[in-house]
C-alpha cells in the first residue's frame, strides 16, 4: 500500500543542545520509537506504560513488536543510561520537566476517538505537579483536545505551577518509523506560547527539519488532514482500478500515466485490497464525526471510507470468479497478514479481512507471514493452517493470494510455486508482482484493475520509453 522512499537510518549519536529530562507515556509504536529516538539525540528519557508485562519485556531487552532498526537504538540508549522503562506514570511526571503523551486513541463508538487514556495521563500530570511542565501531545487527537487536556490538568493540579500543553503530532510510518523520526519532512508544533515553542524546538534542533508553528487546533487538524488525504489517494486509485475492471482497461498504465504528473506524484498510487493499520481506519471516521458534530457532511471522506470498506469483498469476488464461481472447498494460500510490510501490526489489516471473507465463503485457507504469525493467530484462531514458509502455503492450493507485499514474496520462484499448486490462479492483491513472469510459468495472473487473461484492447505493458 505504501511506497517507502526514505533515507536508510544510520545511528547518529548526535546530541541536542543540552539534555532534557523527558517522560514519554506510552510504549506502543509511537511512544517507544519517540522515547528511543529522543534518547538517541542525547536526552534522558523515561518510557512509561501501565502495562506491567510490556515494561518487563522491554527491561529484558526485547522489543514487543517488529520495527526495523528500533532494537539497535533502544539497546544503545539503555547501555548509555539515557533510556529507562517504568510502569509508574506518577513517578515519571514528578521526575521529568517534559511529559510526552503518546498513548493510543483507538476508534470508539460511532467512529469517535477514545481519549480515555489521554485524559488519564493529563489527570496524573495535574495530581503529581511539582514544578513547571511542558506537556507534548503526540497522540492523534481531535481538534480542541489540547485545550481539554489543559483543563483536566488544571482541575487536578496539586500546585499552581505553570503547565504548557503543546500539540506535536507524529508522522511516523510503521516499518520505517525510526528513519522517519530521524529524517523528518517537517515538525509541526501547535502552541501560542514562545517558551513552549522553544522547548519543542530544542528537542528537535539536531534534526535540521523545517518547523510548522501554529496554534494547537490547527496542529491537531494537520495530522487528521494528512492521514485523510493519504487515505483518499489510496481509495481513489482503488476506485479507478475497479472502473478499469469494468471497462477492460489496464490500471497499471493508468497509474503510470498519473504518477508522472508532478501535481499527482507516485506515492500511494498503487491499487490493492485497501488500507489498514492503526491510523487511516480510525482517523478518517474520527474526522467524519468531528465534521458531523459541526453540521458539516464530509461527503468526500465518507466515500473514501466506503470504497475502502468494500475493497476486500471485491477482491474475494475476483478470486471466486477465477475459481469458477465458488470458493466452497477450494484451497487458498494467503501470503502476508500484516496491513503493510516491515511491521508485525495486523490491526485493521485488509489481509486478515481477506482471510475472514475466504473462510466465510467456505474456502480452506493456509497462511504465511514473515513476522506476524502469532499476532495473526490471536485474530484468526485455529481456523486456518499456519505455514512455515510461502511454499508450504502454496502446496495443494487452487489459488495463491498475495495480501501483503513483503520482499520475501516479490522474489518468489513462480516455477516452484506452480509445481506445488493444485490450481493455477495467482491473485496479486497489491499489484506488486511481475504478471508476465507469472504467465510465463503457466499461472493465471489476477490483479486489482488488471488481469493477464486475454482481453481486447490491452497491451499488457506499461512503459515510459520515449520515441
Amino acid at each position: 500500500m505504501v511506497e517507502n522512499h526514505v533515507l536508510p537510518y544510520a545511528p547518529r549519536r548526535q546530541h541536542s543542545n543540552g539534555r532534557e529530562s523527558i517522560a514519554v507515556v506510552g510504549a506502543g509504536y509511537v511512544g517507544l520509537v519517540t522515547a528511543a529516538c529522543l534518547a538517541e539525540l542525547g536526552n534522558s528519557v523515561l518510557c512509561v506504560d501501565n502495562d506491567a508485562a510490556k515494561i518487563a519485556v522491554l527491561r529484558g531487552g526485547v522489543i514487543p513488536f517488529y520495527e526495523p532498526g528500533l532494537d539497535e537504538i533502544v539497546e544503545a540508549a539503555r547501555r548509555g543510561r539515557r533510556l529507562e522503562f517504568t510502569q509508574d506514570v506518577a513517578a515519571g511526571v514528578r521526575r521529568c520537566s517534559v511529559v510526552v503523551i503518546a498513548v493510543g486513541t483507538p476508534k470508539g463508538r460511532d467512529g469517535e476517538a477514545d481519549l480515555s487514556a489521554v485524559y488519564s495521563v493529563a489527570a496524573t500530570v495535574g495530581r503529581e505537579l511539582n514544578g513547571p511542565k511542558t506537556v507534548i501531545v503526540k497522540s492523534t487527537v481531535p481538534v480542541k483536545t489540547c485545550e481539554k487536556i489543559a483543563a483536566v490538568i488544571a482541575e487536578n493540579a496539586a500546585t499552581g505551577d505553570r503547565v504548557d500543553v503543546v500539540s506535536n503530532p507524529e508522522f511516523l510510518r510503521e516499518g520505517v518509523a525510526v528513519a522517519d523520526f530521524m529524517h523528518p519532512d517537517r515538525i509541526v508544533v501547535g502552541t501560542d506560547d514562545p517558551r513552549a515553542e522553544a522547548v519543542v524546538r530544542k528537542l528537535y534542533a539536531a534534526l535540521g527539519a523545517p518547523f510548522v508553528v501554529t496554534d494547537a487546533r490547527t496542529s491537531e487538524m494537520i495530522k487528521y488532514a494528512a492521514n485523510a488525504f493519504l487515505a483518499t489517494k489510496v481509495s481513489f486509485m482503488n476506485e479507478i482500478a475497479n472502473i478499469c475492471d469494468a471497462v477492460d482497461a489496464d490500471v497499471r498504465a493508468v497509474g503510470l500515466g498519473l504518477s508522472l504528473d508532478p501535481r499527482i506524484g507516485s506515492a500511494f498510487m498503487r491499487p490493492g485490497i485497501g488500507y489498514g493499520g492503526s491510523c487511516f481506519p480510525k482517523d478518517v471516521p474520527a474526522l467524519l464525526r468531528a465534521a458531523g458534530e459541526h453540521d458539516y457532511d464530509a461527503t468526500l471522506l465518507r466515500s473514501v471510507d466506503a470504497v475502502n470498506a468494500r475493497q476486500v469483498s471485491r477482491a474475494t469476488a475476483s478470486l471466486e470468479r477465477a475459481l469458477g464461481g465458488s470458493l466452497l472447498g477450494k484451497n487458498v494460500g494467503v501470503l502476508g497478514l500484516t496491513f503493510k510490510p516491515n511491521t508485525s501490526d495486523v490491526r485493521e489489516s485488509p489481509a486478515i479481512r481477506l482471510v475472514e471473507c475466504l473462510l466465510e465463503r467456505g474456502a480452506n485457507v493456509a497462511v504465511h507471514d514473515p513476522v506476524a504469525i502469532e499476532e495473526a493467530r490471536r485474530a484468526l484462531g485455529e481456523r486456518v493452517a499456519y505455514c512455515g514458509d510461502l511454499y508450504e502455503a502454496a502446496c495443494g492450493a487452487d489459488a495463491v493470494a498475495l495480501a501483503t507485499e513483503w520482499d520475501d514474496y516479490l522474489d518468489v520462484d513462480f516455477s516452484r510455486l506452480r509445481a506445488l499448486m493444485r490450481g493455477d490462479v495467482l491473485f496479486d492483491g497489491r499489484n506488486a508482482l511481475d504478471s508476465g513472469a507469472i504467465a510465463a510459468e503457466g499461472l493465471r495472473y489476477v490483479g486489482v484493475g488488471y488481469s493477464e487473461a486475454p482481453m481486447h484492447g490491452r497491451t499488457g505493458r506499461a512503459s515510459t520509453a520515449r520515441g
